[in-house]
């Protein structure tokens, strides 16, 4: 694609735009939902509020990245981008919980598309000596977003309206449609072809929607078991239908034959099992050093901001390594640093200091860093022009699937191992009451400050105890996830952004 250099300042400041505005919005709503609660009520709703955008979101990534392979990036990405602003004007105005489900709903359908998307139309644009330096800006874009997120929340909530929190979109979504339009223009559509696999989009999107379904429930719904297996059975019954279809189609909405190539194959492995565990264990963070620590609220909101900004220096030289070295070498190194980092995290208990846990969270962070510009640089070369949509969003797709999973199961866990160290904390303190006990299976009550004061000392001491003791075995489990991650990462193949010159 050829593009002055104008055209490519608008095409990439359009595509930050949109990642800001994708990086940006679960932060700022977690942050305000508490508000949004008690103006609009429905507290049953709370949770759905984030799993429908969830939902959404994710099921559309693969057909979107589809669709742009067939009817041009342009178009798909501001269809996204439009929906997605759609949806933000309608949850800014709604006036009760369940118009703000619905209307999350909305904003996730458009939200599939901002992310795979704009690292599709960044492969395109840019040649392979300086993909890897715009996808590193990306990764560092959507860190500092998630950083700033929750911060941005609270100052609109507090000093505006939360209802801001979603027109805030409206001029950033516009003025990202503005350079793009101006900028982008779809010259190559895939050769003329326009046949959409619509059986094979119908049964992906139920088998996503039914598995991901059935990992809320199991995250929150404790009496439901039988109708999450039947959810599990019924999502691997339609993702063995979709295959089947699959191989069979025209256009297949994800070609089967793209995961015969190591790089997209493996990197989605390796997005999958990273995302469990670093969304799946990560989140615990700040509740522990305000729970088991004892720091201060407004410090426990800010802890992660080390681990982010050590996200960001890897994820800004992700460029210039991938000039310099194959991928599955970045990959290695970055996985063994970040396996580090979870070890030293899963040796916290009620002793360590905060000192210890940033330190902790930067050798994490270092590691995070490169690795998902790597693998989507990776999926992005492998293919050609026509394949290139579907390869990246396939990415964007494993990765989010892992995060859902590393929530639901480390979450779910976490709850039972809490549960049964409070079976064994009332047996060595049979004076607390069951009350109390009761109260605090729930991870979150270690930050309610009553329950905590009406506590004896000890009573406190073993809480904690039982807590970092939990948490031990999730980031336990998050190294394995990693492990497995490090092993799909030797299995990465030679390729590389920029292929060495052969001396004659």
């Amino acid at each position: 694609m050829s593009l002055t250099r104008q055209n490519t300042t608008r095409i990439t400041t359009g595509l930050l735009f949109g990642l800001v505005l994708a990086s940006i919005d679960q932060t700022i709503v977690s942050t305000a939902m508490p508000t949004i609660a008690q103006d609009l009520g429905g507290l049953h709703l709370y949770s759905w509020v984030f799993a429908v955008y969830m939902l959404a979101s994710t099921t559309t990534m693969p057909i979107y990245g589809k669709l742009a392979d067939l009817f041009g990036r342009r178009h798909m990405y501001l269809i996204g981008l439009t929906i997605f602003l759609v949806g933000s004007l309608l949850c800014g105005i709604a006036t009760t919980m369940l118009e703000l489900v619905l209307y999350r709903g909305v904003q996730g359908l458009g939200a599939g598309a901002l992310m795979p998307l704009s690292m599709t139309i960044a492969a395109d644009i840019f040649p392979p000596e300086r993909r890897g330096k715009f996808m590193g800006l990306f990764g560092t874009v959507f860190a500092i977003s998630s950083i700033f997120g929750p911060t941005l929340g609270g100052i609109l909530v507090d000093y505006v309206h939360w209802r801001w929190i979603f027109f805030i979109n409206l001029p950033l979504g516009i003025a990202g449609i503005f350079f793009i339009r101006t900028g982008l223009s779809d010259n190559q559509t895939g050769e003329g072809r326009r046949s959409i696999d619509w059986l094979g989009a119908l049964t992906l999107t139920s088998a996503i929607l039914t598995i991901l379904l059935g990992l809320v429930l199991g995250d929150s719904t404790q009496q439901a078991s039988n109708y999450i297996i039947t959810l599990f059975a019924i999502g691997a019954l339609l993702l063995g239908a979709f295959i089947f279809i699959e191989s069979r189609a025209e256009e297949p909405i994800i070609p089967l034959h793209l995961f015969r190539i190591r790089a997209i194959s493996f990197g989605n492995i390796i997005g999958f099992f990273m995302s469990a565990a670093m969304f799946g264990a990560i989140a615990y963070i700040p509740l522990y050093v305000q729970g088991v620590i004892g720091v201060s609220p407004a410090i426990a909101g800010y802890i992660l901001t080390p681990l982010m900004l050590s996200t960001v220096v890897t994820s800004t030289l992700s460029g210039k390594l991938m000039q310099r070295f194959s991928y599955r070498t970045i990959l290695i190194g970055s996985l063994i640093t970040m396996l580090i980092g979870f070890c030293l995290l899963s040796s916290m208990d009620v002793q360590t200091s905060i000192t210890t846990v940033l330190v902790y969270m930067i050798i994490t962070g270092l590691g995070m860093g490169a690795i998902y510009p790597t693998i989507g640089t990776a999926a992005a070369g492998a293919v050609g022009w026509n394949d290139r949509g579907v390869a990246t969003s396939s990415s964007q797709f494993f990765r989010s699937i892992g995060g859902t999973m590393g929530v639901s199961i480390l979450g779910s866990m976490l709850t039972n191992r809490m549960n049964a160290g409070l079976v064994n904390l009332q047996r060595e303190l049979p004076a607390t009451t069951d009350v109390v006990l009761t109260q605090l299976t729930n991870p979150q009550t270690l930050l309610d400050q009553h329950i905590r004061s009406s506590l004896q000392q000890d009573a406190l001491l073993h809480l904690q105890r039982v807590f970092s003791l939990a948490l031990h075995d999730i980031f336990i489990v998050a190294v394995f996830f990693i492990g497995l991650a490090l092993m799909a990462s030797c299995l990465f193949g030679r390729a590389r952004m920029i292929q060495p010159t052969k001396r004659s």
